[in-house]
């Protein structure tokens, strides 16, 4: 099986995956400070938990945000899986497409592998949104290539921002309405509909305008973990593809992996 290992700011997902499918999938908040041994504690417990054992890894793709934590899962996959995992932005590593941006060793791991994803099974051009800790717009040519995008802040960040900065202002959580009507008739409810409304807003408006400069066919897709709340109430959102980054890191593993054999 494939370990595949896609690192962002907030969380850390661990997937097994057999072919095209995902076994497995397993979330830890990410720390830069994590050793080999906790990660492995970690991962051990609960692939032990589900019947799994360390031997029935064969393979591994890494794909990270955070540089620091690069070297110990790397370490993790050398030491206890036995076998060099792929690194998404090594130079080595062929993505399958054209990264058509000023400076591709700056582009964010995970919206690389998004594009691969999202560009292998659409022949279109395709808006990807991802809601991390960072809300992202990333647009893929028709002919597969990664054009840029867009990075604003996440909608957690916007809350964080909201209780630190306002001391009357509560910690709250994203919620999906229960109404459409926009109104708060309390303070937590008026910062629920003002953060869910304004970034619907948002969403709404950069897609317009990238359809505008893209062409009026481009097709939208959505993943991270708020992408479904937010899909549930907008046109704009063609379809929700929760795997979307494990998926390219399949992909781009079997790429490299043919390539090399």
């Amino acid at each position: 099986m494939l370990l595949t290992i896609d690192v962002g700011n907030t969380n850390t997902v661990f997937a097994l995956l057999d072919s095209n499918t995902i076994v497995e999938k397993w979330r830890m908040s990410t720390r830069d400070q994590r050793t080999v041994e906790e990660y492995m504690v970690w991962i051990s417990n609960l692939m032990n938990l589900h019947g799994h054992k360390p031997s029935t890894v064969t393979g591994a793709v890494l794909a990270s945000v955070v540089p620091q934590v690069v070297r110990p899962l790397t370490e993790l996959c050398t030491k206890y899986f036995h076998c060099k995992p792929l690194v998404i932005g090594d130079p080595d590593v062929d993505l399958g497409i054209d990264v058509r941006v000023n400076t591709p060793r700056e582009v964010g791991a995970d919206r690389l592998v998004n594009a691969v994803a999202a560009g292998n099974n659409i022949k279109k051009p395709i808006i990807i949104i991802d809601f991390g800790t960072a809300t992202t717009f990333d647009i893929v040519h028709v002919d597969g290539a990664y054009l840029g995008g867009l990075i604003c802040p996440g909608i957690n960040l916007s809350l964080a921002a909201l209780h630190q900065a306002a001391a009357k202002l509560p910690r709250i959580a994203v919620i999906k309405p229960q109404s459409n009507q926009i109104t708060g008739k309390s303070t937590e409810e008026a910062m629920q509909n003002g953060v869910y409304w304004g970034y619907l807003s948002m969403i709404e408006g950069l897609v317009d305008r990238l359809k505008a400069e893209h062409g009026p066919n481009t097709r939208v897709l959505a993943t991270g973990g708020l992408a479904s709340i937010f899909a549930e109430h907008t046109d704009k959102i063609d379809q929700v593809v929760p795997d979307l980054t494990l998926q390219g890191l399949r992909m781009i593993y079997n790429l490299n992996l043919s390539k090399a054999t």
